[in-house]
């Protein structure tokens, strides 16, 4: 009884305050309670727009304990001209009578939805269920909080600027602080794992490439690739953080790595007033103060030289920074300016480097140029420049060799980048490393020479081409009557092909004959055709087409009015297609790294992911079926995702393709009947039932993310016979508390990646559960991988229910021609 009535004063103070913060406006207004809906309009009641032309709607205000001046508050924020909203926490000036004022501009130190904003009319909803939930104006969930199992009694902006949900007894449910956007403010801890990520640029929330994050032995800054490249590192020492697990705290005057020791303690200018510090674009970690009523930057953690070309992205991928930043191309016909008017975007290769091209790679060698990332300890030492080289020729995967050279000129360190960010002119006041740089280009090989030399024709050749001829004519007379009667068909099936919406670019058939050379160049085949390589002007292009005519042209329309309609990042852009005659083609962007499943499964010519680019190529997967899943007007089943369907480009970026099983599900309806398709061991339980979900593509992800992390097929006929099912192998260690054993060998720093590989081995786990309503959606997937919920503890390890005969043929593979029995979804039940 105490309890309860303790509570029920505090929801009763609570709610007077937040009602008399609304209506009376008083000095500050820093709860919200559950329920409550706002909508993103000018009518909400603290609007106001800044000298920058920036608007602020404050749902809730912390007012500076001083009654007035720089104060923290959560609401929806935009830049000028304020056609795309955040919902953030931000500082704000506020007077006495605690009413936002119109100036400074607003600083916002944390964004839920900087990947995704929302429209005017978006709605921002505090349930007791489901914590805070945002909607885009057409409905499209954007963000929520995870608050699984807890009952919410409202919000509250702290003295310190931290957003904190919190239960009828006060507890806190969920906070800011555990999800760092780009900034961190007084008080604030980063812990171990946490992540400050850049923006793309002042006025570009989307994350960069660039992230500070703290690891058990120290305090780096990156930028992303395969592997992260560093560009600041403060290590630790592990005797001095004893048992605890490593964090940095910003203080007054100081940013303190956990220990015992003085080198890890950064001295700062201390407070004026309020501070914050921010990760930027450029690379800087910027401490702001305000002072004389505007916001200064006064401190730079991150000041690794005098000049700003000392930084990763400071001119570009490829781009060469000179002293005071005038950026420039590598020298030579490789390169050429992303945009010729702005030489900070960078540079790209007029050829692509592919990697079923390896013959025609070569290293072109700058002069006086340096690379910033002499720093990692990844660099193979004791080496000779030569040797250096030969080793990048032959690793596919790197675009540059940058040789740093020892005390003994002879040998020294090398460096193999998978990327190569922004590189910088050695001029000589400001000389970092005696060091040498060299890139790797792709060469276009010639065309064989003509031959003007020709022998006369002998009469057993003539005679030959006579009975060639005559041939040719009487089975070009079979042909042409073939046609004849096939022709009105034709011409029917052709009908309202042209009425698709949103249809991309049209090609006719002798067009992609001279894009791809006459089909000279096959990348590869699947099901329903074989894909090759091509160019469309300048760019370089991938022809699928489709050799089973009768069957691809339902399949053929499935993937044009799917992929002509949808665009995401994390899938493959349809460029094109054509339907010329009985021919039908499909025209896609070009991905030079070719499919997941020629990376994953131990190959020799290729050099194994690390783990940074596997959680990078998970992530990307996820993203793309959460957008099919929870974005799109209507609901996509892909229906097929595994390796051989997902491709890479350049930057082993993941992206999803054949769109040849997909199916559209209205919003209202969440099942559909479809006949069994897809791929042996990629299916989930359900398509014996044939009434499925989205839910089966949450359980081939599971699949495919389970052969990401132990770098095998899930049916594996080379195995033993106790080892061929994953899943089922899967299950035993689980049971037996031995899943590390099943992580693929070649995977290096397993242990010092440890806690994240479970973490993503539990995810997997949690989207194969044999029951589809226990399994996660993808946004839940997404959310996990993003760290901003935590994995169901209480899953289901029972993976299979019974070991069946799998039907194979002869050479040990699964008959696909006889009848698919249950054994064949994913494996053994």
């Amino acid at each position: 009884m105490p309890q309860m009535a303790s509570s029920f004063v505090f929801l009763l103070a609570t709610f007077l305050t937040w009602s008399f913060s609304v209506n009376a406006q008083p000095y500050d207004y820093p709860l919200a309670t559950a329920p409550t809906t706002w909508i993103n309009s000018p009518s909400l009641p603290h609007t106001v727009s800044s000298s920058d032309g920036s608007t602020v709607r404050s749902l809730a205000l912390r007012l500076n304990p001083g009654g007035y001046g720089p104060s923290f508050a959560t609401g929806f924020y935009c830049f000028s001209p304020c056609k795309i909203f955040f919902f953030s926490v931000f500082i704000v000036g506020a007077n006495s009578g605690g009413g936002i004022v119109y100036n400074p501009p607003a600083q916002v130190i944390w964004s839920a939805n900087r990947a995704h904003s929302v429209s005017e009319n978006a709605t921002l909803q505090l349930t007791s269920h489901s914590g805070l939930t945002l909607r885009d104006n057409d409905g499209t969930l954007v963000w929520s909080t995870d608050v699984t199992n807890r009952s919410v009694a409202g919000f509250n902006v702290t003295e310190t600027g931290n957003l904190v949900l919190f239960d009828i007894n006060n507890s806190s449910i969920w906070q800011s602080f555990d999800h760092p956007t780009d900034t961190l403010v007084l008080g604030q801890k980063l812990a171990q794992g946490m992540r400050l990520t850049a923006s793309i640029n002042s006025t570009n929330w989307t994350e960069s490439r660039l992230y500070l994050t703290l690891l058990a032995n120290g305090l780096y800054a990156l930028v992303y690739s395969n592997p992260p490249q560093t560009y600041f590192q403060h290590a630790i020492s592990a005797n001095n953080t004893g048992n605890k697990s490593a964090y940095i705290e910003f203080t007054n005057g100081s940013v303190v790595l956990i220990s015992n020791s003085p080198e890890n303690i950064f001295t700062m200018p201390e407070a004026v007033s309020v501070q914050f510090m921010r990760l930027e674009w450029d690379g800087h970690l910027r401490l702001y103060d305000f002072i004389q009523s505007s916001w200064k930057a006064v401190d730079d953690l991150l000041n690794v030289y005098p000049d700003n070309c000392a930084y990763p992205t400071v001119c570009g991928d490829y781009g060469i920074c000179s002293y005071k930043q005038y950026c420039s191309c590598p020298p030579g016909n490789y390169f050429t300016p992303v945009d010729s008017r702005q030489g900070n975007l960078g540079c790209k290769l007029l050829t692509p480097i592919s990697c079923t091209e390896k013959n025609n790679h070569n290293l072109i060698t700058l002069n006086d140029t340096t690379y910033f990332n002499y720093i990692d300890s990844s660099s193979i030492t004791g080496i000779d420049m030569e040797s250096c080289k030969q080793l990048c020729l032959r690793n596919c995967t790197c675009k540059g060799a940058f040789f740093h050279y020892g005390a003994n000129s002879s040998s020294g360190s090398c460096y193999l980048q998978s990327e190569v960010f922004s590189l910088e002119n050695n001029q000589p006041e400001l000389t970092h490393y005696n060091a040498s740089a060299y890139l790797k280009v792709q060469l276009t090989p010639s065309p064989p020479p003509y031959n003007s030399s020709r022998k006369g024709k002998t009469w057993s050749g003539a005679l030959l081409g006579i009975t060639l001829g005559g041939a040719v004519v009487v089975l070009g007379i079979i042909v042409s009557f073939i046609m004849w009667l096939r022709r009105g068909r034709e011409e029917q099936e052709e009908d309202g092909i042209d009425q698709l919406p949103g249809m991309p670019t049209r090609f006719t058939f002798k067009e992609l004959q001279v894009a791809t050379e006459n089909f000279a160049r096959k990348l590869g085949e699947g099901g329903f055709g074989t894909v090759f390589e091509g160019h469309s002007g300048d760019e370089r292009i991938a022809v699928k087409r489709l050799e089973n005519i009768r069957h691809g042209k339902k399949d053929f329309l499935a993937e044009v009015e799917t992929i002509g309609s949808i665009h995401h990042i994390n899938l493959v852009r349809l460029i094109g297609f054509c339907a010329d005659k009985m021919n039908r083609l499909l025209v896609y962007e070009y991905m030079c790294n070719g499919s997941l499943d020629k990376w994953i499964y131990c190959s020799e010519e290729r050099a194994p992911l690390n783990w940074s680019a596997r959680y990078k190529i998970i992530t990307d997967i996820a993203k793309g079926l959460c957008y099919l899943h929870e974005e799109c007007r209507q609901k996509i089943l892909h229906l097929d995702i595994k390796p051989a369907n997902i491709l890479l480009d350049e930057r082993f970026n993941a992206k999803i393709s054949d769109f040849g099983l997909s199916k559209l599900i209205d919003r209202d309806k969440s099942r559909v009947m479809v006949g069994m398709q897809g791929t042996p061991g990629y299916l989930a339980p359900e398509w014996q039932t044939s009434i499925i979900t989205e839910k089966v593509d949450v359980y081939s992800f599971g699949v495919v993310v389970m052969e990401i992390l132990c770098g095998r097929r899930n049916l594996d006929y080379s195995q033993k016979e106790e080892n061929l099912h994953l899943i089922k192998l899967m299950e035993e260690k689980s049971k037996s508390n031995q899943l590390l054993d099943l992580i693929d060998k070649t995977l290096a720093d397993v242990e010092f990646y440890e806690e994240e590989i479970m973490n993503v081995l539990k995810l997997a786990m949690w989207c194969l559960q044999w029951d589809c309503t226990r399994r996660p959606s993808m946004l839940s997937v997404v959310k996990v991988l993003e760290r901003a919920m935590e994995v169901e503890p209480s899953l289901d390890y029972n993976f299979v229910y019974s070991i069946p005969m799998i039907m194979t043929n002869s050479i040990g593979q699964v008959d696909q021609s006889a009848p698919l029995l249950a054994s064949v979804l994913s494996g053994p039940r």
